[in-house]
């Protein structure tokens, strides 16, 4: 053991940097978090509204055993410090013609949906796409997910061992394709082509292997009551709990080196001197200069560029009228073989599918007066860096609403523009991202490989968050937390 704790210092207190905190400081490290924001979450945002805060970013937990897991390896309980409700209906989808189906967290009612809203052939289709994604799931969860850094052997060695599973994989098919011959039905294929961007990519870009994310979310699906930003104050308590500490409203300027390894990073009113660095932000930034000259080749072009989609967000409360909305609701858009088109050329869909989160619903309440929602919709990243303009956020948001009122839903009252978190707000919430919200896009088989470990190219300087391995989405960025932690814990801390 080394004569005196080393210091850490974590730049950014999102899911990823709130879960290496927690595990650094239980591992004996001197943690110091800098976060340039008001308080925890990164992009777990919550916005006020007239009802209560409103979650304005990821909405519910899949994956549960990571977060449990979190807390036990540091000798806690996670239901001693959140409390985690499971959702028995996952989803919620409408179409046009009325069609309405509820994919539920007992896999045998789901099928009974699917062969009352289409017919029994969906429903032997449907068992069958999961099936074949079961296979992908356990397969890839050890040698791609929790592992620290993926390697091609590795994956070709687990192929090798199942013949089965190279043809569950379709390596030469997109998502798209691949679920067109999975689905007669065009609208199950659009409902399960969605999953692309939960990492923000395009189903016809993205690799057939993405389909087994419906099988993290079959799994089970989580709410946190209180919301989500629960989670994040209740990571970084603890974390206090073991020493760490939290530094609010600062913003880093440089990170600085000393015979080619970290020493020390400079805010706004202060230098930290430092063992090493957790960086817990767009990749990107560092190769932007955002955090001065050293850390610019930290991280390769490829492993930051081309970037993933971004949202446009509203966040309000109001009630709705006219459909029968659950927690968690995807609209879809009319036409599946044209929607994602304009995304593809960095242009806003005039036809999309929106998600909409009735926050109040979960547990299958079903709220009296004003409950708060939340809206996504998929939007291109941007390079402007100029906030939106009035024009924009009212076409935006009559976009959305109109959208909404082909399927009969209206909200009174109205949300207003001003509720909008926009492409562009985003880019400037989360410097040098150009907006994406998860990092680095999924396109192409080799995606997965192109994600930046936890240890960069500079000694002393390691990364954590959705824009590393292994990727976008709550689950991950926690996993990426306790990948960061053991690589930091192996350096400094010899036994």
């Amino acid at each position: 053991m080394t004569t005196s704790a080393p210091h850490v210092a974590i730049i950014g207190a999102g899911i990823g940097g709130l879960a290496a905190a927690l595990r650094l400081s239980h591992g004996g490290c001197r943690v110091t978090v800098l976060e340039r924001h008001a308080g925890p979450g990164g992009k777990m945002r919550t916005l006020p509204t007239d009802a209560g805060p409103v979650d304005a970013g990821p909405t519910v937990l899949t994956m549960k055993p990571v977060f449990e897991a979190l807390f036990t390896d540091v000798g806690l309980h996670l239901d001693e410090h959140v409390t985690l409700q499971t959702e028995e209906t996952l989803a919620r989808h409408f179409w046009r013609d009325g069609t309405v189906l509820d994919l539920m967290s007992d896999p045998y009612q789901s099928v009974e949906n699917i062969a009352r809203a289409f017919d029994s052939n969906a429903a032997k289709e449907f068992s069958a796409f999961c099936a074949q994604t079961k296979i992908l799931y356990d397969a890839f969860d050890g040698p791609m997910i929790r592992t620290s850094e993926p390697s091609l052997g590795d994956l070709a060695l687990t192929v090798a061992k199942s013949p089965k599973l190279l043809r569950a994989m379709k390596p030469l098919s997109t998502l798209a394709s691949s679920l067109s011959q999975s689905f007669s039905d065009p609208r199950l294929a659009q409902l399960f082509a969605r999953y692309a961007t939960y990492v923000g990519g395009l189903p016809a870009h993205s690799p057939s292997l993405l389909s087994l994310i419906w099988q993290a979310e079959s799994q089970g699906v989580w709410h946190v009551k209180g919301g989500m930003h629960q989670l994040a104050q209740s990571i970084e308590k603890a974390a206090r709990g073991f020493g760490a500490e939290f530094f609010y409203n600062a913003h880093v300027t440089r990170i600085e080196t000393q015979d080619g390894r970290i020493c020390a990073v400079q805010t706004d009113d202060a230098r930290h001197m430092v063992d090493a660095v957790l960086f817990n932000g767009d990749p990107n930034a560092l190769r932007s200069g955002l955090l001065g000259p050293a850390p610019e080749t930290a991280v390769d072009a490829s492993a930051t560029n081309p970037r993933s989609l971004s949202a446009n967000v509203m966040s309000f409360a109001a009630i709705p009228e006219g459909v029968p909305l659950a927690a968690h609701n995807v609209f879809f858009a009319q036409d599946p073989k044209t929607e994602y088109a304009p995304l593809a050329k960095g242009q806003q869909q005039s036809d999309p599918t929106l998600y909409i989160c009735a926050q109040d619903r979960f547990g299958g309440s079903t709220p009296i007066g004003p409950e708060r929602f939340e809206i996504i919709l998929n939007s291109p990243p941007t390079d402007e860096k100029t906030p939106p303009s009035e024009k924009e956020k009212e076409q935006c948001q009559t976009l959305i609403l109109q959208q909404l009122s082909h399927f009969g839903l209206s909200f009174s009252p109205r949300p207003t523009a001003s509720t909008l978190t926009m492409t562009k707000d985003f880019a400037q919430l989360f410097p040098a991202s150009h907006g994406s919200l998860y990092g680095r896009t999924p396109h192409g088989m080799m995606a997965a490989f192109k994600r930046p470990p936890a240890r960069s190219k500079l000694k002393g300087l390691y990364l954590v968050g959705g824009g590393t391995h292994p990727g976008a989405g709550v689950p991950m960025a926690t996993l990426s937390g306790q990948h960061a932690a053991a690589a930091i814990l192996s350096d400094l801390i010899s036994t």
